[in-house]
């Protein structure tokens, strides 16, 4: 399976509670950014193009912690920058296990062997690897040789050492259907449990600003990819998030379904948009006008949006929120396997 059934139970339960209690703003992944700084610097990514001052900072192991409470989302993800830098990565992944978060520390795996003895094996945490293709694909998406045999080195190593291992790949206008699933295929091949997907998102800051994807041209990539998928491709996804990527269902974004907290405090509104931050989780999700963002407002920067930290949330309440959309990811489910 690509999700242990323990994380399966303690995601459900949480759902269902804040169902019960009738809280329409819940979170269900907290995107946890201890630090902005990179040993990459990708033609896509928005966050690396900070000044050094800002770059250098980091949060502390408290404040990783105290915002994984205050935020009480089962799920933390640890992107970056590359969280492998930051001195204090282990101590706050094992306080975070401490909590039973499942987290999932996203890297580029370039520091993943040298560091991996600093870390325990734990059904609580994955080691999840941005690879965004085959070789070629992939070191031109970070703009740099060597990263995808190095990173495929660090997946095996966690891999024999009995980590959980997921892979984070992110496609852009220009990728071949027939090299991602004979990616997909290399993936399964070298022990990788779970596959997570999502189209770019067209960040201010990027470099590149030609090869981000339309609402059209993804629901194409994506149905060409996943037609006939394979029974051995698991994928550390929603079903109906990969229904939605091919536009075979309609979601409004949740963007307080993935908060994030950064250097900055409570990024507002999402952790794609930066208007802003706040102190508190609290006074993000009650001060934020929520109508005014998203897929199905006004804001142009939300029109082309289909990233999972919005749209992923919006799958899994569809789940629970009533029995067509429990039929629905049943329905899934069954098509693309557990």
């Amino acid at each position: 399976m690509a999700v242990p059934i323990s994380q399966a139970w303690t995601v459900a339960s949480y759902v269902i509670g804040q169902k019960l209690r009738g809280n329409r703003h819940y979170p269900l992944v907290l995107m946890l950014e201890p630090l902005f700084r990179c040993n990459l610097s990708c033609a896509g990514c928005g966050k690396v193009q900070y000044p050094d001052h800002i770059l250098n900072k980091r949060l502390t192991p408290q404040q990783c912690w105290d915002a994984a409470e205050e935020c009480g989302a089962p799920m933390v993800s640890l992107p970056g920058g590359e969280p492998l830098i930051h001195p204090e990565m282990p101590e706050i992944v094992r306080g975070l296990v401490e909590r039973k978060k499942y987290v999932y520390m996203c890297t580029n795996a370039l520091l993943l062997k040298r560091r991996l003895d600093e870390f325990k094996p734990s059904k609580y945490l994955s080691i999840s690897v941005h690879l965004d293709g085959l070789r070629e694909e992939h070191d031109a998406a970070v703009c740099r040789a060597g990263t995808y045999d190095a990173a495929v080195d660090g997946i095996k190593e966690a891999v024999r050492r009995g980590f959980r291992v997921t892979s984070n790949t992110t496609l852009f206008a220009g990728a071949d259907p027939a090299q991602v699933r004979a990616f997909f295929d290399e993936l399964v091949s070298i022990g990788v449990e779970g596959m997570m997907l999502s189209p770019g998102y067209s960040y201010q800051k990027a470099p590149d600003q030609d090869h981000f994807l339309p609402t059209d041209q993804t629901k194409q990539l994506f149905r060409a990819i996943l037609q006939d998928r394979k029974k051995s491709w698991h994928f550390n996804l929603s079903p109906n998030f990969l229904e939605f990527l091919q536009g075979n269902v309609d979601y409004a974004c949740t963007p307080w379904g993935s908060p994030a907290y950064n250097i900055f405090g409570w990024q507002k509104p999402c952790y794609l948009l930066a208007d802003g931050y706040v102190p508190t989780f609290k006074r993000l999700i009650e001060e934020t006008d929520w109508s005014k963002i998203g897929n199905k407002s006004a804001d142009p920067r939300c029109r082309d949006c289909m990233v999972h930290c919005g749209f992923e949330p919006s799958s899994v309440d569809d789940t629970f929120g009533n029995l067509s959309g429990f039929i629905r990811t049943v329905k899934a489910t069954m098509k693309y396997g557990a």
